[in-house]
């Protein structure tokens, strides 16, 4: 990263997964999620770069935002799960619930073949400190989120469950020479405040 940078990280509408807990099976956008997206285009913050995941529904939600033409990044992709991809939660926890507990527990352990959460925060804080100066907006998959306040934050990567992130808000990271600041959560179309320079 060189000069300053904001990155406007906006997390896709709900659809059946984020509904069901699912591990990520590309899933499309439902009808309620396309219609959240579509309300909250008008509340965007400005931006000189767009980009997203390269998911179906972070496609489908820039879409509704009106980011069609935003670039896509692969490493604003949720969380590879391996061999629980298209699986609940609960159906994980009920045949595997050793692997579910080390998985939660542990940031570097990938009992289901896929990526760890280590591995998640490492990907998303290269795209993150690879930024140029500017303003970027990205939808980007809940999880890839998480990892950039992780990264961004300096924070341990066990914290990174106990960080929420709904649908259709915005957390900002503000940085330059190495050290970020952080505004999350805030709705879409929810007004100011805009003005960090």
């Amino acid at each position: 990263m060189t000069g300053r940078v904001r990155v406007l990280l906006v997390t896709p509408a709900v659809g059946a997964e984020l509904r069901e807990a699912r591990f990520g099976d590309d899933a499309p956008l439902d009808g309620a999620g396309s219609r959240q997206a579509r309300a909250v285009a008008g509340g965007l913050p400005r931006s000189d770069r767009q980009a997203r995941a390269e998911s179906r529904r972070c496609r489908e939600t820039a879409q509704a935002l009106g980011l069609a033409a935003a670039d896509a990044v692969p490493a604003l992709g949720d969380l590879d799960a391996g061999r629980w991809r298209g699986r609940s939660l609960a159906e994980v926890a009920g045949a595997e619930p050793a692997a579910v507990a080390e998985w939660l527990a542990d940031p570097e352990a990938a009992p289901h073949g896929g990526e760890s959460v280590a591995a998640l925060v490492a990907r998303v804080g290269g795209w993150l400190a690879s930024c140029a100066e500017g303003r970027l907006l990205a939808v980007a998959e809940p999880a890839a989120v998480r990892a950039a306040v992780v990264y961004a934050v300096g924070l341990p990567p066990q914290v990174f469950w106990r960080l929420d992130v709904p649908p259709l808000t915005l957390t900002e990271l503000t940085g330059g020479a190495g050290r970020w600041n952080l505004r999350c959560g805030r709705p879409l179309g929810a007004g100011p405040p805009e003005p960090w320079t």
